[in-house]
């Protein structure tokens, strides 16, 4: 029957939740509740997710199992990082299918709880840093704006599960039409939005991986742009997710017609601000 979708950084709390959902339906309900995630496959995370085809194969099983445990009757909760908008948007199309309804729930949390709570995981549990970090800068927030990530429920660590609110979305909501797929939208707004955050997150990775050569008086080359970053002093990731927050949030109210110029653009706002 319906599908919850659960999101959010490395170590944010999907699981527990996913657990209390779980117990609620449960208890709550006559159907039987399904949790598909990573813990069953029995990866190893900081194999998987280092070798991009080997988290692409983990993906494409993880939907598998997902398509194969979803009918009329029973419920499913989809317990992994689902950090990528394409991605929820597959999921979406397989419920469309289906003609279920299904929600998303996105455990919110800073990239500073998140990593404290890694690290206080058994070593054998934990991300390494280099993965965690990586996996935070290229994690694509949910937008309630898209159909394919509404109805959307934001947790934050101390709140308390909405399960009304939730079992309401499921349960007293019509499935998504199979043809609102082919529903077009206003590609201009949608593209350039794209291609702010995908560009931007370019930017942020190529920095990324050039910091762990780098020191302060390198000039670092980014894709798509022909400025280069100056580094003047010592920066580390969060100040620079912060910046490209502030990009973004800018750059919406202000688009450009080219989007070749937003590298360019972006690489200027951070030589700007880390001076």
């Amino acid at each position: 029957m319906p599908l919850i979708v659960l999101c959010g950084y490395p170590c944010s709390g999907k699981t527990q939740r996913a657990e209390e959902l779980k117990v609620c339906f449960e208890r709550r309900t006559d159907r039987k509740v399904h949790i598909v995630g990573d813990g069953a496959l029995g990866i190893e995370k900081n194999t998987v997710y280092a070798d991009s085809q080997k988290e692409k194969n983990v993906r494409a099983s993880l939907k598998a199992e997902v398509e194969r445990k979803v009918n009329k009757d029973d419920i499913v909760i989809f317990d992994s990082l689902n950090y990528i908008k394409g991605y929820r948007y597959e999921l979406f199309c397989l419920i469309k299918h289906t003609q279920t309804p299904h929600c998303l729930v996105y455990c919110l949390t800073s990239d500073e709880i998140s990593s404290t709570w890694n690290a206080s995981r058994d070593a054998a549990e934990q991300y390494n840093q280099d993965i965690f970090d990586a996996l935070v800068l290229r994690f694509e927030a949910p937008d309630s704006r898209n159909r394919w990530d509404s109805p959307l429920f934001t947790i934050l660590k101390d709140d308390i599960l909405p399960y009304e609110d939730i079992s309401d979305a499921l349960f007293k909501r019509k499935a998504p039409p199979p043809n609102q797929s082919t529903q077009s939208q206003p590609l201009s707004s949608v593209n350039f939005l794209h291609e702010l955050d995908k560009i931007t997150q370019d930017v942020l990775l190529a920095i990324f991986n050039s910091l762990k050569t780098s020191v302060p008086g390198d000039l670092i080359t980014v894709p798509g742009a022909t400025e280069k970053i100056e580094l003047t002093r010592t920066v580390n990731m969060a100040e620079l997710r912060k910046l490209r927050r502030q990009f973004i949030s800018y750059t919406k109210t202000h688009p450009t017609e080219n989007s070749g110029h937003i590298s360019n653009m972006f690489v200027q706002y951070l030589n700007k601000s880390i001076h």
